[in-house]
């Protein structure tokens, strides 16, 4: 049988990380460590930070892997990202058995935690249907946590509502009725430019937790257009980001 744990690491800061996460990593026989080509060595880097200062077992190893690439060019967004599951789960299973077979301790390192805009749980699955697999999660700091608690604000207004979104669904959708507050993840195309931006204000972090953490908040007016600059240019430098926002409509008068 194989005991997987999908442990998560909040957003790449080891303090970040608590006393259950770092006790499953010392369990771990293997640690599985994913590869996202030279463009990203960062993140592999980042892993392998956390790693070096928390495991202290010298028995667990870690077995790195390349990781498949979804195919951007497939019109149906949903069939695309299935095909690319399935080829990670493949990938999972084969790393696994070349280095445990079918029965050990294997942990996963998962960005956040792996409840919120997470596949990690979605392909767990598929691998269970390709081995004797229990699954055990280990929560972890999310980026939204660590966004509010960067700009000292908290989540939601005084009774009010908040709505977790994606780039994608802000883009299409405009912003719901329903929600005052919206927080927006997986957005690669700062999708707050269509909207408008009167009685908004925006609080937008990038690579939080990290040393090259950057925070911008205000009105989104004022902002917005620093927000896309900035974020375009700590993208060439780094050759990757990860960032979130949140949005908030003020109240009339």
């Amino acid at each position: 049988m194989i005991a997987l744990s999908l442990i998560g690491i909040g957003t790449g800061n080891p303090d970040h990380l608590t006393l259950a996460a770092i006790k499953a990593l010392n369990r771990a026989d293997l640690i599985l460590l994913p590869l996202k080509g030279a463009d990203k060595a960062d993140l592999a880097d980042v892993r392998r930070q956390i790693i070096a200062e928390v495991v202290t077992n010298p028995a667990v190893r870690v077995a790195a892997f390349d990781m498949p690439r979804r195919d951007t060019a497939n019109p149906d967004y949903t069939a695309g990202v299935e095909a690319w599951h399935d080829a990670i789960g493949v990938v999972w299973r084969e790393t696994i058995e070349a280095h445990v077979g079918r029965s050990g301790r294997v942990a996963l390192l998962v960005w956040g935690d792996p409840l919120l805009y997470d596949s990690t749980l979605r392909i767990a699955g598929r691998l269970a249907r390709e081995l004797p697999v229990t699954i055990e999660v280990v929560p972890g700091i999310t980026s939204l946590q660590v966004l509010t608690a960067a700009h000292a604000i908290p989540l939601n207004a005084i009774g009010a509502n908040v709505l977790i979104t994606t780039g994608r669904q802000l883009t299409d959708g405009g912003w719901p009725d329903a929600a005052d507050t919206l927080v927006v993840m997986l957005d690669g195309d700062c999708a707050f430019r269509h909207l408008a931006p009167e009685g908004v204000d925006i609080w937008w972090g990038a690579y939080l937790g990290l040393p090259e953490a950057i925070t911008i908040g205000g009105r989104l007016a004022d902002v917005g257009p620093r927000i896309i600059a900035t974020r375009a240019d700590a993208r060439a430098r780094h050759g990757w980001i990860m960032d979130i926002y949140m949005l908030r409509r003020r109240p009339a008068g």
